[in-house]
């Protein structure tokens, strides 16, 4: 066992942000929280914008905040998917990035559908058709009249912008690339006759690179404003996702995971992607993950409907921990009403309790009255999703996918992990809840030579972390509300 390595991970996610240090003595990897941060958008007259001028001064004080006390082997940034930055020629932002929730719809997919169908679109992306994609969001600014669209001369994802401040290099890296549906699922390369057809600048879409790349240097100034000795910026697989996958501490194939978070995201690791009819009419999505994997998956609302609940209820005067919630939760009637956690009705910020109680009144079903039955109806609905898309996932590749791992901050509600035990019939591992700084910190090591291989990542992952283990209940209870499913929640 050699000297333990310091390596700093800026972890930026859809409610907060975060710079972890992770510390990796050759056999194990310990991670404590540098700085937390708000990254949530910012309202402006013209929509809702991501304040990455802001997000950066963040980094750059969770920097040098965990870099006081070590000596830095690396930096690595992973953001979420599909939003992005427009840069000029001499690299300089145009202005505040849209965020992916501003407001969608004006028919933008239908407009493009009726240049390209839908199928050919899938065919060459092979990326889960939403209205939040790149693609279409790229589409909604050139029928703005969008300036910066017209005058771009670079296009890079979030993770992309950061690493290239922090870096001074322009990079598209890999992972996050194929969040955008502008990339070739097939080679690896921007879709540019798909691009053309739709009318998109081509010359904005630089080189890709792949994840575990060497940017460069910390920036001098950046790095004197940290007080570090200008460690290596790494591009480490700059979706958070992609991240979280690979820190999954499974010990070989055939398993299933929830990347758990205001998103969920539920797939399994294949080595090439599937692009056929069954996967395009099911709405899968082929992105890319690291160690030349495929990260066969569904974007899915994940714990976004609780944490508006919270959020409003914050703003009403009656504030709850998220496990109290979950306590409430758990003593309320089980599967009693049930929703499509993917609603558009529940796409945007807002008096969410509300929602919930309106779409179960629309079904017939009864209305949950309290904090404790409306978020009981969240979970146990998201639950159940998982069971549906699973049984989808299982179709295509025609193998049944066991345990489900969880990762993510969801591994650590302990009643959405046994919900999900009982509503798919197998056992769900749950951890680590670091999964995706985890995985920043475990690149940034591959990258350098530290670690050899992804199964070796994940071996140092299981070494590291606590993991509980949920067996599925017997009983028809879950059984039961699956086969009562409204038509909406995914049939």
């Amino acid at each position: 066992m050699g000297k333990a390595l310091s390596f700093l991970a800026a972890d930026l996610g859809a409610e907060s942000g975060r710079v972890m240090a992770g510390r990796f003595d050759g056999e194990r990897l310990s991670l404590s929280e540098a700085h937390r941060f708000d990254s949530r958008p910012v309202r402006l007259p013209d929509g809702l914008h991501t304040d990455v001028l802001r997000i950066l001064t963040e980094i750059q004080h969770g920097l040098a905040a965990a870099g006081k006390d070590a000596e830095v082997a690396g930096v690595g940034v992973d953001t979420w998917g599909v939003d992005f930055a427009l840069l000029d020629g001499g690299g300089r932002l145009f202005e505040n990035p849209y965020h992916y929730r501003d407001c969608v719809g004006g028919g933008v997919m239908e407009a493009a559908f009726a240049r390209v169908p839908r199928a050919e679109i899938f065919g060459a992306t092979g990326v889960q058709l939403m209205e939040i994609n790149t693609l279409f969001q790229l589409l909604r600014l050139r029928e703005r009249g969008s300036a910066a669209l017209g005058a771009a001369r670079r296009l890079l994802m979030m993770s992309d912008l950061f690493s290239f401040w922090l870096s001074g290099r322009v990079a598209n890296e890999y992972t996050i690339a194929t969040t955008s549906q502008c990339l070739d699922v097939a080679s690896g390369r921007w879709a540019t006759g798909l691009l053309e057809r739709l009318g998109l600048p081509v010359a904005i879409f630089g080189d890709v690179v792949p994840p575990g790349t060497v940017l460069g240097d910390l920036l001098p100034g950046v790095a004197e404003e940290a007080g570090l000795p200008a460690p290596p910026v790494i591009a480490v697989g700059g979706h958070d996702t992609a991240l979280a996958v690979a820190a999954v501490p499974a010990a070989g194939e055939g398993f299933a995971y929830v990347s758990s978070g205001t998103w969920s995201l539920l797939g399994a690791e294949i080595p090439a992607p599937i692009v056929g009819e069954p996967a395009r009419t099911a709405n899968f999505t082929n992105e890319g993950g690291v160690a030349g994997t495929i990260r066969f998956l569904k974007n899915l609302c994940g714990l976004w409907l609780v944490q508006e609940c919270r959020r409003h209820w914050g703003r009403q005067g009656e504030p709850d921990s998220y496990d109290r919630l979950t306590e409430m939760a758990s003593s309320a009637p089980a599967f009693r009403s049930l929703v499509d956690v993917d609603d558009p009705a529940f796409a945007e910020p807002g008096d969410m309790p509300q929602r919930i109680q309106a779409v179960c009144a629309r079904s017939g079903q009864p209305v949950p009255q309290t904090k404790g039955e409306i978020v009981r109806t969240a979970l146990d609905s998201l639950a159940l999703k998982y069971r549906y898309v699973l049984t989808q996932m299982e179709g295509i590749l025609g193998r049944r996918l066991e345990p489900l791992h969880v990762v993510g901050g969801g591994a650590r509600n302990r009643l959405l992990c046994q919900l999900a035990a009982d509503a798919t019939g197998r056992p769900v591992v749950a951890g680590p809840v670091e999964a995706t700084a985890a995985g920043n910190v475990l690149m940034q090591a591959l990258a350098l030579g530290h670690v050899r291989s992804l199964a070796e990542a994940r071996e140092v992952v299981r070494r590291s972390f606590g993991i509980a283990t949920y067996e599925p209940r017997p009983g028809p209870e879950a059984e039961d509300a699956y086969a009562r499913l409204p038509p909406k929640v995914g049939r």
